[in-house]
């Protein structure tokens, strides 16, 4: 009896085995696709490192950014109680469930020149000083675009880090004569600080792979807006070798990516 309730489904095993395979398959299918013979000249090509660059530029700078508006926002979230709270958190996690192409759609909304808020800057800025704002079409946008589809990544991290800590620590270094700085300092970042870390990488590799927003919003420019996906997809028209090796790249970075994260962060938050 003890055996029995031990031995796994045969019927629960092989179904797994499928969804193993649904994943991995695709995964194969690139690396036999792969010229592993011309793998190093196909990244050394001027475009493929013009790329790279500019999704390590694109991609941090988001991560910077979704760190430097997150942490706040996931410490209000996860402490101050107030009405509405549950729409606001929403609308940050949005982008997780939201189209890429619609975000970018969104974006052009607020963020291109005729819109929500541009349109009327620009018009102020005319007006007073011989500054213009342009966002579309620009590396800013790229990093724009990349930091609407991160920033749900660290924020939703942190929060639940927030929510879970043992606030007594908090409540003694307050008690002692911490002022509020030094007890997030001293006791709050360190005790969430895998968290952090976590959402920061999550972030990162979020987008480091955006696509869709980026595209819309910031458009296809070599050298300005094309990140490595965006460079994928344009190389596959005329070198599919060029747009393998780029994605196996994407694809090793996330690979490390969750591997690490799970190892390292996720056990220990």
């Amino acid at each position: 009896m003890t055996t029995a309730r031990r031995r796994p489904p045969i019927a629960v095993v092989a179904v797994a085995a499928v969804a193993v395979a649904f994943f991995a398959l695709p995964l194969i299918g690139l690396l036999q696709r792969a010229s592993w013979s011309t793998f190093g000249h196909d990244l050394n090509t001027s475009q493929s490192r013009e790329a790279l660059r500019l999704s390590l530029v694109c991609s941090l700078s988001a991560t910077a950014l979704s760190i430097l508006f997150g942490m706040p926002l996931a410490w209000v979230l996860a402490r101050i109680a107030f009405p509405g709270r549950a729409l606001v958190r929403g609308l940050v996690l949005l982008p997780l469930v939201l189209p890429p192409v619609v975000g970018g759609v969104a974006l052009l909304s607020a963020f291109s020149n005729n819109g929500l808020l541009i349109k009327p800057l620009n018009q102020f800025l005319a007006q007073h000083t011989d500054w213009h704002i342009q966002l579309t079409f620009t590396t800013a946008g790229a990093v724009l675009a990349e930091t609407f589809v991160a920033l749900p990544f660290f924020v939703i991290t942190v929060e639940a880090a927030l929510r879970t800590m043992d606030r007594r620590y908090e409540d003694v270094a307050a008690t002692l004569g911490a002022d509020r700085w030094t007890v997030f300092r001293r006791v709050t970042l360190p005790a969430i600080l895998p968290s952090v870390i976590a959402g920061s990488v999550l972030a990162w590799a979020r987008a480091l792979g955006e696509f869709g927003a980026t595209i819309t919003f910031a458009g296809n420019i070599i050298g300005r807006t094309q990140t490595l996906p965006l460079a994928v997809y344009l190389a596959l028209e005329g070198n599919p070798d060029v747009a393998i090796a780029l994605s196996l790249v994407l694809l090793g970075v996330s690979l490390i990516v969750i591997v690490s994260l799970r190892d390292r962060w996720l056990e220990r938050s």
